[in-house]
């Protein structure tokens, strides 16, 4: 683990953007893209951190963190579903086959939680009972563990996703039933691998989600990330039960702390400027990432210090 002081020294030197000497650049909330034009597309993670739908800062090594955690997970869900991983030249950089993103994210469910505008608690906690099909009792109290794992869609939007139901996913065109089925099936034995897994190592996977992808020859593969401290939720299991009981707030190794911290100083939706977090915050956040990873993985974060540009571009002409 990298000491405290390590890592607000790396606050000023977070990667927060991208600059290659390459076309077809594609800047997302966290990765940009670089469609390379030969069936390959070059991903690279930075160290951006968003949340409520806009930017709230950046972490330093989370670029690196996620991109490696996702890396593991791709290699241990093969026998599960296909990916789109071809290789990583530095932990930042993921070269991917290119394929048509459903626009469709698979999030499941296995507790009453959240603290966004879409997570099943905040939509419970206003009176809604139903969610995928499945009908909670009233009375239920925040982070229970829900009856089974839940799968509840959302729509891929510029503005804002919004949850959508299976039969409207087809009748409406996003996906083909056959494409529905696949990947939603897909997407449960994910997120119950990944539960297992996440046992085995004293975590508790809560929740996620997954995107899936049309590769050129028309197989579906799961893309962009997998049960990283970004796109899923993680508490320490070993404290979990005494902390419901006493009617606290899991043990959170993830960004939902982070969140919580906008939430409770502003309204992150809202508001036009939001506060500044202390250092000490981004750091404590940068610490969580990597004690997931090393726990996930079993390996030491050892920061991958090459130059970014110079290393890809030289990958690339191999």
């Amino acid at each position: 683990m990298i000491d405290r002081k390590a890592l607000l020294d790396a606050i000023p030197h977070c990667l927060t953007q991208t600059d290659l000497p390459l076309p077809s650049k594609y800047p997302g909330k966290v990765r940009d893209t670089y469609d390379l034009g030969d069936g390959r597309l070059l991903l690279l993670t930075t160290d951006r951190q968003s949340g409520f739908d806009r930017n709230l800062g950046a972490i330093p090594f989370k670029g690196q963190v996620l991109n490696r955690t996702s890396l593991f997970w791709f290699e241990q869900t093969k026998p599960i579903v296909g990916n789109h991983v071809l290789a990583s030249p530095h932990a930042n950089a993921l070269l991917a086959r290119k394929c048509t993103v459903l626009p469709i994210e698979f999030v499941v469910r296995g507790y009453l939680t959240g603290s966004t505008g879409t997570s099943i608690w905040t939509q419970y906690a206003e009176g809604a009972r139903v969610f995928g099909g499945l009908t909670l009792r009233s009375g239920m109290k925040k982070n229970e563990p829900l009856p089974h794992a839940l799968l509840t869609p959302t729509t891929k939007e510029a503005a804002h996703d919004r949850p959508i139901a299976p039969e409207e996913i087809v009748a409406e065109g996003w996906l083909t039933a056959a494409q529905w089925e696949f990947a939603s099936q897909c997407a449960l034995r994910l997120f119950a691998f990944g539960q297992q897994e996440a046992a085995k190592r004293g975590l508790i996977l809560v929740d996620t989600k997954y995107e899936f992808g049309v590769a050129e020859d028309g197989e579906i593969l799961l893309v962009d990330e997998i049960h990283t401290p970004d796109s899923s939720r993680y508490w320490l299991a070993e404290s979990y039960e005494a902390r419901l009981a006493a009617g606290q707030e899991p043990e959170m190794i993830d960004k939902e702390f982070f969140r919580l911290w906008f939430r409770e100083r502003c309204d992150p939706y809202k508001d036009a400027v939001l506060p500044t977090p202390p250092d000490e915050l981004i750091a404590e956040l940068a610490a969580r990432y990597i004690q997931l990873f090393e726990k996930i993985t079993g390996t030491e974060f050892v920061p991958d210090l090459r130059p970014l540009e110079a290393t890809v571009t030289e990958s690339l002409r191999v």
